[in-house]
């Protein structure tokens, strides 16, 4: 039967582990969801706005299977923007799109028919006439959601991140820009942070004072989006000295620099308790033409190259295990996805993340699941996170522990392992795990 409750799950101890999960809450511990429509119980003007407003995945596969630009980003309207959404759906047979779009018209719509050219003139009244009832708030509480880590710039104001009933949105302390050592964003940091800043020490005295402030304001996740690891990383001599031309800097400086300060913060999330995601190997905005078209975050990002190991290394022994924080490892490119696993046995506090981005596919996931199985430890993994600017993401979660719970379920159907101790597991990955992180 076409996605049907045992979707995905392929063995009875699975479906009795799923049934374990199913409802478990939320902890969506990294995404890119705006706030202020949190904040504001924004409604939808219709499907074709809450799938297509701001869904990169779903742009991407448009222009894969030939859509207009008109018709993805331009101004055409949602109703159209949705019929050719539809109209390419039935060639994204094995994407995660595929099982995404059709478990968010069961889950949020009570739709079980598949999407396609012919069924999207009906889907579309009839998942219109449900979105009447729905708002930002209520979807989320439908999914039982109950912690949102938001990506936050250190100079913005966190002024809707709060408790919105059972919901609690936290802000993530995300600097990237920082790294780019630009004039007027660094005059903005100090002006939010109420100094000048003219020297190194200046600077570190605003970057902790806006880390005090979102700490205020609930956070607990730092997260930093890296090209690469650093190859070299200045003392605090030498940081201060190429500070005070920050905006002259050679490549090779600039990244001697970087490093001094990955380090630094690194070292001031553990005082405040918060956990770092590091994220890697992705080069972004690689289609000059569409990214002036466009912006970033608009589908033009790729699979960059397997990180330096050595690299990567370089930085956890930077610092010592008594001083680093909580920290989660992403890979955008996974050929040396052990490698990198096995960093937790030598590196206190080091997880790896779950299946990042274009890897959040059926066999990206078991991938995943399987390496840090075999080379890490799992049942003390986090989970999976919507990485996502569409609030009605939260299918992914739902998708992420019919997977899981399969692939632990094959096992105790094997011999290999036990029920007792795969039912603790599952509810450790899924919830518990990221809830003490949290917490």
């Amino acid at each position: 039967m076409f996605f049907d409750d045992n979707l995905l799950i392929y063995n009875d101890a699975g479906k009795t582990l799923y049934n374990k999960v199913k409802t478990l809450p939320i902890i969506d511990y990294h995404c890119h969801l705006d706030q202020n429509k949190i904040a504001n119980n924004d409604g939808f003007s219709d499907i074709g706005e809450l799938w297509l407003a701001g869904d990169h995945y779903k742009w991407r596969a448009m222009r894969m299977n030939g859509v207009d630009e008109h018709y993805i980003t331009g101004d055409a309207s949602f109703h159209e923007k949705f019929l050719k959404y539809a109209e390419i759906v039935p060639n994204l047979i094995g994407n995660p799109l595929y099982y995404w779009t059709h478990l968010e018209l069961k889950q949020v719509f009570g739709i079980d028919i598949p999407l396609n050219k012919e069924s999207a003139e009906s889907i579309y009244a009839l998942a219109n006439e449900k979105l009447k009832n729905i708002t930002v708030q209520g979807l989320l509480n439908g999914f039982n959601v109950q912690f949102i880590a938001t990506t936050d710039d250190p100079v913005d104001d966190l002024s809707n991140h709060k408790k919105y009933g059972d919901i609690n949105v936290t802000p993530t302390f995300r600097p990237d820009k920082l790294f780019d050592f630009q004039k007027d964003y660094i005059e903005k940091l100090g002006q939010v942070s109420g100094m000048k800043i003219k020297t190194l020490d200046d600077l570190l005295n605003a970057l902790s004072n806006r880390l005090d402030f979102f700490a205020q304001k609930g956070c607990r996740m730092a997260d930093h989006g890296l090209d690469t690891f650093p190859k070299s990383y200045a003392d605090k001599e030498q940081a201060t000295k190429l500070f005070s031309r920050y905006d002259m800097l050679s490549l090779d400086e600039s990244e001697c620099l970087k490093g001094f300060l990955l380090v630094w913060l690194s070292k001031e999330y553990k005082k405040r308790n918060m956990t770092v995601q590091l994220h890697i190997a992705v080069t972004r905005n690689v289609n000059p033409a569409t990214f002036k078209l466009c912006g970033a975050d608009s589908g033009f990002d790729v699979i960059s190259e397997a990180p330096s190991v050595k690299n990567v290394l370089g930085f956890f022994q930077q610092i010592p295990d008594d001083e680093r924080p909580n920290t989660i490892l992403y890979t955008l490119n996974d050929a040396n996805l052990s490698s990198l696993a096995v960093l937790s046995g030598a590196f206190r506090n080091v997880k790896m993340g779950a299946a990042w981005w274009f890897n959040d596919t059926v066999e990206g996931i078991r991938r995943n699941l399987k390496i840090i199985c075999e080379y890490a430890s799992l049942g003390n993994n986090l989970g999976m996170l919507t990485d996502s600017r569409s609030f009605s993401s939260y299918v992914r979660f739902d998708f992420f522990r019919r997977i899981l719970c399969d692939f632990v379920g094959n096992l105790v159907e094997k011999g290999e392992y036990d029920l007792q101790s795969a039912e603790i597991l599952v509810e450790n990955i899924c919830y518990y795990n990221a809830k003490r992180m949290v917490d």
